[in-house]
């Protein structure tokens, strides 16, 4: 997907996911935290310990924290999330690889030959699938499989709940080619982001390509039968947070390197006592406090990246509250990014300019500060004037009140991490000086996926993370009004037009992205539904001799990286 997904929970050039302490995302030997003075601390773009298989010795067994198990273990289904892809990953195909700078190749042991091409105007991929290439039920992986990939994923009309349309909505046949190994896909005219479909979900089992095996089968229930790859689904257990993975005797390809791979669903607390205690391998340690507790722990290595995520803010239109365009904005102009900023990376040493756009990062070429632009900025003097234009006054007690209601909102917090505590209880603060009630409610971080997609907050933070550098590509993910990524319900049908006629007509990536980035800022104007506050580092404390890390797509040591699961190992 270049899907956006939640870190946490859902996909576009990424995907959804908890926020700060709870992320999987990861740091180099640069630097620990409390540096005294707040000097700046290296951040590299990427580390990941990439080594070649030759020094890494086979056997071993590498045991992961994860924030959860998620209910909803179909990575392609709108309600799946980060965690959903990372468990995902090692048992599913990889036929697409990329470098951590973005460079899609194919993946040698399941295809023979990856092509773009250009076929009458339109523009063209062929997949060409090895010979050997087979799902573990025995289905063999060819051109059906692109095809069910296509046709669940092309739209929401025939019942599928995909988690991102665009790439595949922009198809217009999947054909067999020379022989039922080879797969021609055929966009309707030419398009900017042919390597953006099929990238890092990798393709489905025909057998999934039915509306409610699609939705509904993988609720609760893995299907490594469905699977290909070089390992298998060993052990499951939804109710103990547990998912391990073994060698896949079906594999045809490069050995798996490792004899045991483990997730368990820990909280933010339990995942560093369980490091410390030798019980898993790596730990995200994205806050001060965090990096205190574990960068000193033997014969470990801090390692710190770029992190391709952005910590967003949502509010619910649907919620009476935010029903109204000007308190939308009010709220967003009551809230002071730069001491969210400073209460995120206290004593880590790590700075960045404004997160100004939602398509993409400062550091890639086109960008722009679209919310900027469309007038963001800390102002409670604004917010106030709005909130009066809108009718909520203010009483007795300080909180604004219309028709005989307080503006009152829910905040929900997930796991006991103090980082995160301080990050609510800021926002809290801000608010209450415009006249806004933010009530925090703190729950489990096994409950972030289900309250996320069903809506159980008023207000809500959480990563969006990119799988991928093509951020434009996946705007109408963003911004659509029937997007699973975007819940704020502020999209409408004349957004969707704009987003069609003026971004997705575009037939080169140049020209795609300024007109994302020339859009963007207007769409923000009409819905004020979410900001980004940050991206920030991407840390982890891991154990040394641990090379390859962070394959799966939406996890940040290896910046866009996917890489090959079975390259994960230790060091000779």
């Amino acid at each position: 997907m270049k899907n956006k997904k939640l870190l946490g929970a859902l996909a576009i050039s990424g995907a959804l996911a908890l926020a700060l302490a709870g992320c999987a995302s990861g740091s180099g030997n640069t630097g620990g935290g409390d540096n005294g003075g707040g000097e700046a601390v290296e951040t590299k773009v990427a580390d990941y310990n990439p080594q070649p298989r030759e020094n890494l010795q086979e056997g071993g067994e590498v045991n992961f924290p994860i924030n959860e198990v998620p209910e909803q273990l179909n990575a392609f289904n709108s309600d799946a999330s980060a965690d959903t892809s990372r468990l995902w990953s090692w048992y599913m195909p990889q036929i697409l690889l990329v470098s951590p700078e973005g460079e899609v190749t194919k993946n040698d042991a399941y295809l023979d030959a990856y092509e773009i091409g250009e076929e009458g105007g339109n523009t063209t991929l062929t997949f060409t699938f090895t010979k050997e290439a087979h799902f573990n039920d025995g289905t063999d992986m060819d051109w059906t499989a692109i095809d069910a990939t296509w046709k669940a994923n092309k739209s929401s009309e025939e019942g599928f709940n995909p988690n991102s349309t665009d790439g595949y909505k922009q198809i217009a046949s999947v054909e067999q080619g020379d022989s039922a190994k080879t797969a021609v896909v055929t966009f309707d005219g030419e398009y900017a982001w042919p390597s953006t479909p099929f990238l890092t979900g990798g393709v489905l089992n025909p057998a999934i390509a039915d509306p409610t095996v699609f939705n509904e089968g993988f609720i609760g229930n893995m299907h490594p039968e469905w699977g290909a790859g070089p390992y298998t689904v060993d052990e499951f257990d939804v109710n103990s947070q547990f998912v391990s993975f073994k060698p896949n005797p079906e594999w045809w390809g490069n050995a798996p390197l490792l004899d045991k791979v483990t997730f368990t669903g820990m909280e933010p607390d339990a995942s560093l006592n369980a490091f410390k205690n030798g019980e898993i391998d790596m730990v995200g340690a994205n806050t001060n406090d965090r990096l205190k507790q574990v960068q000193d722990v033997e014969d470990t290595v801090v390692r710190r990246a770029q992190q391709t995520a952005k910590t967003v803010l949502i509010v619910d239109a649907d919620k009476p509250q935010f029903s109204d365009l000007n308190v939308r904005k009010a709220f967003f102009l009551g809230v002071n990014i730069d001491q969210q900023k400073q209460i995120a990376w206290n004593g880590l040493g790590y700075e960045e300019e404004p997160s100004g756009s939602l398509n993409l990062y400062g550091f890639q070429d086109g960008y722009k500060d679209s919310f900027k632009t469309a007038g963001l900025k800390y102002d409670p003097d604004e917010a106030k004037k709005l909130l009066d234009e809108a009718g909520w006054t203010e009483g007795e007690d300080g909180i604004r009140e219309k028709d005989g209601e307080k503006l009152s909102i829910v905040y929900p917090i997930f796991g006991e991490d103090p980082t995160t505590e301080a990050l609510a209880k800021s926002i809290q603060a801000q608010q209450k000086e415009i006249g806004i009630d933010v009530k925090i409610e703190v729950r489990a971080s096994a409950d972030f996926s289900n309250d996320f997609t069903s809506k159980n907050w008023d207000i809500f933070s959480l990563r969006f993370t990119d799988s991928d550098p093509f951020g434009p590509a996946y705007f109408c993910q963003l911004y659509c009004s029937d997007s699973g990524l975007n819940l704020s319900a502020t999209g409408t049908a004349e957004i969707d037009k704009q987003i069609a006629d003026d971004v997705e007509s575009q037939t080169t990536a140049e020209s795609w992205t300024a007109a994302s980035m020339e859009l963007e800022p207007k769409i923000i104007e009409e819905t004020w539904g979410v900001i980004p506050l940050y991206n920030g580092p991407s840390i982890y404390v891991v154990k040394k001799g641990l090379a390859n890390l962070t394959p799966e797509p939406y996890v940040g040591l290896d910046l866009f990286g996917v890489t090959p699961v079975e390259n994960v190992g230790w060091e000779k």
